[in-house]
Formats: C-alpha cells, sequence, structure tokens
C-alpha cells in the first residue's frame, strides 16, 4: 500500500524549546497557520488546552451501522454509562436541531456539534446531513464534526466538503487484514456482508482511501484508535505512520473499554484492557509528527457539555420541549471573548514560571495528579475527585498524560477505604496530587506511599502551580534536602516491547 509524503501543514509539529506539540497543549497559536489555528483554538477534541473553557455535545440521529465491533454494544444504557455507542433517546434531525438550539442557549461555552452514532453517521447519511443543514441554518456559529468507521467515507466527501464540516474522526484500530479479523466479525460493503480478513481488508482499504481524500481538501481528520493488548498493541505504531503520511491532523488512542456486564464480544470473553502504563508508553511511542490526542473521554453518543462534566441528563427530548429557547449569537459570542480572556491571563501568569524553571539544567522527569472541575484550576476536593489530570513535569514544562478515572473516595460524609486503595493504585506512579483540600486519612495514607499531596495552590491555575512547585521540588534536590526517587521503574512497561524505528 504506497504512502504519499506527509503534508506539512497537517500534523502537529512539536515545539523546539518545550517539545509539546503546538496544538495539543499550547494556549497560543504557537506554529500552527492561522487557518488551522481558528478551526480548532475553541475546538474541545482537537485542543487540549481548549477542552477546559468550551463544550460540545453530540445529536443520536445516526442508529444504524454498517460494520460489527467486538468491543461495542449498543444495546446497552445507563444514565451512569459513559462509552461511545451508548444514548438514552434517539433524534429526528428536526428534534437534533431543536436540542441544540436548547444546549447553545444554556451553555454558552458550547462550540462544536458532532454526529458519532449511536450507529455510524455515513450510515444514516440522510439523516446526519439532514441534521447539520439545519443546525448550519439555526445556529451558524457552531462548529459542525462526524465521526465515522470510515467505510462509506470514499463515497461522502463532496457531502462533507458542501456541507463545511471542518473536522472528521475516523476509527482506525488496524490496516493488518489479519489483525482486523480479530476485532471486526462482519462488515456490509455494496449490499452484502463480508466477513473475517476479507472484510477487514475492504474496511482498511477505505478507511485510508477516505482519509487521504479528506485530508486532500482540507477538512481536518482525527484518528481514533482502540488499543486491545496483545491484539493491535503493538500494531498501532504502524497504523501512526500510515495516517500520518495520509494527513491526518490528531491521533487518539483509546483504552479498550471491556467490562462483561457491557456485553460486548471482548468483554464476554475475558479481553482486558490496557493498564494506564501500557496505554501512555504507546501513545509516547507514536507521538512525532503528528499530535496524540491524550485528554479523551470516550464520550458517549448523545453526551453534552465539557469533556469530563455530562450534562446530557438535563437535556432530554421532554426537557428541551418545554424549554423557552431563542438563540443569541451575540450573546454567545461575547461569553466566549471573556473565556478567551481568561485564557490569555492563564498563559501570561505562568509564563514567567515556566521561563524560569527552563533556565534549571535536569534530567527530572516525575507525573502529577491533579483534581480539577474545569477551567484549569486545581478546585476540586480529593474525596469529591471522579478523575484526576496526569501530567508529566520536566524543565521544558508540563505535559499533559492524560485523565484518570476513579470512584468518589468521599461518599455521605465518610470515606470508603475500598476506594481509596483504587485511587492510589491509580495514581500510584505519581510523585505528587494537587488538590482543593484533603482530609487526614487520605492525605496520610498518601504520605505513606511517597505520593505528596498538595493544597497550597487551591484555586489557582494548572500550570502556573505545578511549575512552581516542580522549580521548588528541584530546588530541594540540588540542595540535598531531598533525594529524587523515580517511581514506576518496576512496573512492566509497553515501550520496553516494542521498537519505535
Amino acid at each position: 500500500m504506497m504512502m504519499r509524503p506527509v503534508t506539512e501543514h497537517k500534523g502537529c509539529s512539536a515545539s523546539a524549546k518545550t517539545g509539546q506539540a503546538s496544538c495539543g497543549s499550547a494556549a497560543d497559536q504557537g506554529k500552527l497557520p492561522t487557518e488551522i489555528w481558528e478551526k480548532v483554538k475553541n475546538h474541545p477534541c482537537y485542543s487540549e488546552d481548549a477542552h477546559h473553557y468550551y463544550a460540545r455535545m453530540h445529536v443520536a440521529v445516526a442508529p444504524a451501522c454498517n460494520i460489527q465491533c467486538n468491543y461495542c454494544n449498543r444495546k446497552y444504557d445507563c444514565a451512569n454509562e459513559s462509552r461511545p455507542g451508548v444514548v438514552s433517546e434517539k433524534l429526528t434531525p428536526e428534534q437534533a436541531v431543536r436540542k441544540v438550539i436548547a444546549v447553545a442557549t444554556t451553555i454558552p461555552q458550547m462550540t462544536v456539534l458532532g454526529i458519532a452514532g449511536p450507529g455510524d453517521a455515513l450510515a444514516n447519511p440522510e439523516k446526519t446531513f439532514k441534521t447539520f443543514e439545519l443546525v448550519t441554518k439555526a445556529a451558524p456559529d457552531i462548529k459542525l464534526c462526524l465521526s465515522t468507521n470510515g467505510l462509506a467515507l470514499p463515497d461522502y466527501v463532496d457531502t462533507i466538503v458542501k456541507a463545511k464540516i471542518d473536522h472528521v474522526t475516523i476509527t482506525i484500530n488496524t490496516i493488518d487484514p489479519e489483525i482486523g479479523a480479530k476485532i471486526y466479525p462482519w462488515i456490509f460493503f455494496n449490499h452484502k456482508r463480508h466477513t473475517g480478513v476479507e472484510a477487514a481488508r475492504i474496511l482498511a482499504h477505505r478507511q485510508l482511501q477516505g482519509l487521504e481524500m479528506l485530508s486532500n481538501r482540507g477538512i481536518l481528520c482525527k484518528i481514533n484508535s482502540v488499543m486491545i493488548p496483545n491484539i493491535n498493541d503493538e500494531h498501532l505504531i504502524q497504523v501512526n505512520k500510515a495516517v500520518t503520511s495520509r494527513g491526518a491532523f490528531l491521533h487518539n488512542i483509546m483504552p479498550l473499554i471491556s467490562a462483561p456486564e457491557h456485553g460486548t464480544a471482548f468483554g464476554l470473553k475475558g479481553q482486558r484492557g490496557p493498564t494506564t502504563q501500557e496505554l501512555k508508553a504507546v501513545q509516547d511511542a507514536c507521538e512525532g509528527q503528528i499530535s496524540m490526542m491524550r485528554h479523551c473521554r470516550q464520550c458517549r453518543a448523545d453526551a453534552v457539555g465539557l469533556l469530563g462534566d455530562d450534562r446530557s441528563a438535563e437535556f432530554t427530548t421532554e426537557q428541551v420541549m418545554k424549554m423557552e429557547v431563542r438563540y443569541d449569537l451575540e450573546m454567545r459570542k461575547a461569553y466566549q471573548k471573556r473565556m478567551e480572556n481568561k485564557r490569555l491571563s492563564k498563559v501570561a501568569v505562568g509564563q514567567k514560571e515556566l521561563t524560569e524553571t527552563c533556565g534549571e539544567m535536569s534530567g527530572i522527569t516525575l507525573l502529577v495528579a491533579v483534581a480539577t472541575k474545569g477551567s484549569e484550576l486545581i478546585n476540586e476536593h480529593f474525596g469529591h475527585a471522579k478523575e484526576f489530570l496526569v501530567y508529566e513535569l520536566s524543565t521544558s514544562g508540563p505535559k499533559f498524560i492524560g485523565p484518570r478515572r476513579v470512584e468518589g473516595y468521599c461518599q455521605g460524609g465518610y470515606g470508603e477505604e475500598d476506594r481509596l486503595s483504587a485511587i492510589m493504585r491509580e495514581i500510584g506512579d505519581c510523585h505528587a496530587v494537587f488538590v482543593a483540600k484533603i482530609g487526614g486519612c487520605p492525605k496520610s495514607n498518601l504520605i505513606k506511599a511517597g505520593i505528596e499531596p498538595i493544597d497550597q495552590f487551591a484555586h489557582e491555575f494548572i500550570e502556573k502551580s505545578m511549575i512552581a512547585w516542580f522549580r521548588s521540588y528541584l530546588g530541594k534536590v540540588k540542595r540535598g534536602e531531598i533525594q529524587h526517587v523515580q517511581r514506576g521503574k518496576d512496573e512492566p512497561r509497553f515501550g520496553d516491547r516494542i521498537s519505535v524505528a
């Protein structure tokens, strides 16, 4: 399979100064061309920084699917379940646009509308493109996104361009038909069901063909890949190379969700998902010419709100029909301008700390966890956190590693010891955890485990606080007040088993 040269402006190159991707974690334009920056600066999925400020929503107008995946079961629904493909109710295009207006009025930082199922957007083309048409007329400032498995993608590239859809996500788990046969039982293509290696070969060809066609038309493409241990984990490096060479903008490698109660084929046969360390290792191995998305929350197909803060339960069809909605474009613009000013303030506050830290000479890198409710602030109580954001700190600055979900430790005023143990396992490779507040019991247990609880930066900006603490940490090491111990060295690492060459 031939690969064309990488299209220079498509990928997110790393900064020579910080080693960070210019669109993955930076709050400013960096080296991105202006036309690309305008597309991603307030897109919570395409910009790691933007997801702290801007919201997205998915409308479930596409129930049918043209492939079967061993990790998918669209029949399951639960208010607390966040797997892709899960929805509480399906919508018509007309119901969807009313819901969009209701959400955009209530949540003015909602900037992106996506269609991600619960089946495949392009297996339901009439409903999908009718919804986009209605939304464009009613809310012209909202960005349009489409997620697809890619099987039908080459047939709809012209329609996507005509609909002014700037962002497309394609799920590509493998480019090897032998591996694909272990992931996809069947596909339905050209009025015929295909199975096994033949089905996987057709799917991979159509996915890469569609990606290249979109890239050549200036559409930003994000690639989703589900990491399945002992099936496609090592192979994902080859997937990364293939999608990069065809102009993909962002690569999101996600962990397999395979609990038996979800009723998926993988879950029922005991296929495990990757550990957080395994996931990080393959993401690190793939990072290079293309930026890795590390802030994914693997959203439901009817998700609403900020990533990590789903508010879909507030916007059922029954509730939306009762709401008085009026789309106020000027109000939305004013609100989002305030959001941008807030982001700029954060950048200015952290720049002095980063400049001073960059002057340090140290090869020390370490991980820290942060409890936050959003807005890039350390503003969550340790016991109330349902996820921790993990960052890697070095003298080049902080690098976002990803979220780690946990069950809240505090339950009705008391702590669950089993949950505390589970939380400590999730952040056990971290040197410190930043919180707004923490109780005495978890604090002492964290200290015993070698994890420093830090609450002196409560309600301050995450990046500024991490950099200040890290500079202080380096000073203590330099003065001999503490001895740096590298955490997680004894844990098995995916990267130890692979070659990045």
